[in-house]
């Protein structure tokens, strides 16, 4: 039997009514991937869409745990193959985004490649482009400009630090660029859009934004050693910003 490729783990809690399309998305890539749905006792259908797809899933479990890094961590931690990511249960991936996303690593010795990535409405309208850019360390420090969703870590480099930092609530991604960076050097970037980012009222960060720039400050700060006043000097507009994208799902 050929191993799988890809280990995708997928956080859930209360999001049923996404979690279906998340994992259609994952089994329609032309990819072989083993896949662990890590869900934090939702009380809503996610068991009932998860049971559906148990006879793909390489294992699943729905109960109370510490949090989304957390759940990941696990769920990383059961899986063998080289190559590892996490698809919120909100999200999906674009066809043959996955294969894009593993054909650029398996051509180079880039810890991380990314690609572009929509941000979708509840219904899976593309409403507008999240903004990706070539790497830069220098741009890193200012603007994530990785889209999560869009994104695939070679195993070995997840396990060089543990996986994600599971003190962290909104900036868990941000702060794994940066360790991802440090331990094995600059991303490569693929041309494509790869995956979408669902836009809901209930996301964590439009439901904390003055919680997720504050941390992401001070990821930068550990990482980079200093906060680039573009975080400083921005932080008023990006308030009101986020709040105007945040109002429209209320």
């Amino acid at each position: 039997m050929t191993e799988p490729l890809v280990t995708v783990v997928v956080p859930s809690y209360n999001q049923g009514q996404f979690l279906d399309a998340t994992l259609s998305s994952i089994f329609s890539q032309s990819v072989l991937v083993e896949v662990y749905v890590m869900d934090g006792g939702s009380t809503d259908v996610s068991v009932d869409v998860i049971k559906k797809w148990s006879h793909r899933l390489a294992g699943w479990q729905s109960q109370a745990d510490n949090g989304q890094a957390a759940a990941i961590n696990a769920g990383i931690k059961l899986g063998k193959a080289p190559y590892v990511c996490w698809l919120n249960s909100d999200d999906i991936f674009i066809k043959d985004g996955l294969t894009h996303l593993l054909a650029a690593l398996r051509t180079t010795a880039a810890p991380v490649a990314y690609g572009g990535c929509w941000h979708i409405d509840e219904v899976g309208k593309k409403v507008t482009r999240y903004l990706t850019m070539p790497f830069s360390r220098r741009m890193l420090a200012n603007y994530c400009f990785i889209a999560q969703p869009s994104s695939l870590i070679r195993r070995d480099v997840w396990e060089a630090f543990g996986g994600l930092d599971e003190s962290l609530q909104f900036a868990m991604d941000f702060d794994l660029w940066w360790k991802c960076y440090l331990h094995g050097g600059d991303f490569t970037y693929v041309r494509t859009f790869c995956a979408a980012n669902r836009l809901h009222q209930d996301t964590k960060t439009h439901n904390n934004i003055e919680s997720h720039y504050e941390e992401s400050m001070q990821v930068v700060l550990k990482h980079y050693g200093k906060i680039p006043i573009k975080w400083l000097l921005l932080l008023p507009i990006m308030r009101v910003i986020r709040r105007m994208v945040a109002s429209r799902y209320r």
